[in-house]
């Protein structure tokens, strides 16, 4: 039975029986301004130190910030930017073990846009969040917000193939309808192939494919297979034909290597070694299956992105002069550095928006990233700039120790991520929401002229 609650003297809230809601009675309340203390609109410093007590360091759960926009209200007239700050502060202390009691953590030092850990709460265990994704899953009309908010820090396993097939739209979120509509997609792309690649097959479209899908993950024995490589020729080629104001662009073969691991990976036992699996082990109503999913979500996905692929590819590039100015704005000394060295910026992020980072990222975690990029609400391509931007910034101070151009081309073009781990990619897609959140809606971001901007690089 929940308890009544009245609102006391001075806003304070008491549960029914005499227990305060807050622990120690009738003192300052957590997390809002002292009364005692006429705090002024511009001065952070007070603002932080009386939010410190937020959350004690025993308290049950750990508030988590989450990457769903929802309306909040402040008591104090006091901006979402300096607001949010000191809530990061107080998340800090909390981790640290540093409680009421405890000395203010100090200032994050080291260059603007460094990835800072992220760690995950300890009640958000595998086994409970993989419950909270059956359960929503499982619902006769699936809330699709709400599924978006819990994939956004990651997908489990388990549930992953089913998740991405909803969140790119491939399958409806009314649940007595999927079944339905999986078994006619799937047969519509199997009319495609006969139609098409066994029929009228366009022989430059075809040459220009089956050249690049043996080039592909070529240390992967997987990609090697025969089985596997015609899966994909056949997806790439009936995507290109449907979409003929781009046809096929050598790179998108590396977009769908994520969608079929992940279909794979359903079918296959847990803890089998993918990328040495046999596919002609698998049944053929099995790679059909993996072939067809494959082909819908990767079209659903570059639906967002299709400029990207059209002739001269100008999505990209217009991204690239996005990414050169963003970098102007964080992090001026890094943008001269490598100005002052011939770097152009087209030279090296050119390849991480038309692969989107395919190729600069581990295959396990490039899908912990589309996780990430799936759950956007307003779509990945925004989004995916301010990753780009984190990975750039991650890796400043070996840029900035780099003294010539053919040293810093080597080390844009072959990043040292071989060891990385999901945990990485939390810390990437981290920084990359604080930097939208900051510079989205800033004035004069993301326009044409870079000379406009700011000289003032710091983000602090």
């Amino acid at each position: 039975m929940e308890a009544a609650v009245s609102e006391g003297e001075g806003g304070a809230r008491s549960v029914a029986g005499g227990r305060s809601f807050w622990r120690g009675g009738g003192g300052a309340l957590p997390g809002r301004p002292s009364p005692r203390t006429p705090m002024a609109a511009s001065s952070f410093k007070d603002f932080q130190e009386s939010v410190r007590d937020a959350w004690e360091v025993d308290d049950d759960s750990t508030p988590t910030p989450t990457p769903a926009s929802a309306p909040t209200s402040l008591s104090a007239d006091i901006s979402p930017v300096v607001s949010l700050s000191a809530a990061w502060s107080v998340l800090e202390s909390h981790r640290r073990g540093g409680g009421s009691g405890s000395a203010r953590p100090p200032r994050r030092s080291g260059p603007p846009g460094r990835p800072q850990a992220v760690r995950s709460p300890p009640h958000d265990t595998y086994e409970s969040k993989l419950q909270r994704f059956r359960h929503l899953s499982d619902t006769q009309l699936l809330d699709l917000n709400e599924l978006k908010h819990l994939s956004w820090s990651g997908v489990p396993v388990k549930i992953r193939a089913v998740t991405w097939r909803l969140l790119s739209g491939y399958l409806p979120a009314n649940a007595e309808r999927r079944q339905e509509v999986l078994e006619r997609k799937r047969q519509d792309y199997w009319q495609l192939v006969e139609q098409y690649y066994e029929s009228e097959r366009d022989d430059e479209t075809y040459r220009q494919i089956h050249i690049d899908i043996p080039r592909m993950s070529p240390l992967v024995s997987l990609f090697q297979q025969t089985t596997v490589q015609m899966m994909f020729e056949r997806i790439l080629y009936i995507w290109a034909i449907r979409h003929p104001a781009s046809g096929y662009v050598q790179g998108i073969n590396d977009l769908v290597t994520p969608f079929f691991m992940v279909f794979l990976q359903e079918v296959v036992p847990l803890g089998e070694d993918l990328d040495n699996w046999q596919v002609d082990t698998l049944t053929e109503q099995q790679r059909k299956v993996i072939e067809a999913d494959s082909f819908w979500c990767l079209s659903k996905f570059l639906d967002s992105i299709q400029d990207n692929y059209i002739f001269a590819q100008l999505g990209i590039q217009h991204k690239v002069n996005q990414l050169k100015e963003l970098i102007h704005r964080i992090d001026l000394p890094l943008h001269q550095h490598l100005q002052v060295h011939g770097v152009d910026y087209l030279q090296f992020s050119f390849r991480w928006m038309n692969n989107l980072l395919t190729r600069e990222l581990p295959l396990s975690c490039t899908i912990r990233l589309w996780d990430t990029y799936l759950a956007e609400s307003d779509g990945f391509a925004t989004f995916q700039l301010y990753v780009c931007a984190a990975f750039l910034l991650h890796w400043r101070d070996r840029l900035m120790q780099e003294r010539d151009f053919q040293g810093l081309m080597i080390l844009l073009q072959n990043v040292p991520t071989q060891n990385w781990q999901d945990s990485h990619i939390e810390m990437l897609v981290a920084e990359a929401y604080r930097l939208k959140f900051v510079f989205a809606d800033a004035p004069n971001h993301l326009q044409s002229q870079t000379n406009n901007l700011p000289q003032n690089s710091s983000t602090r």
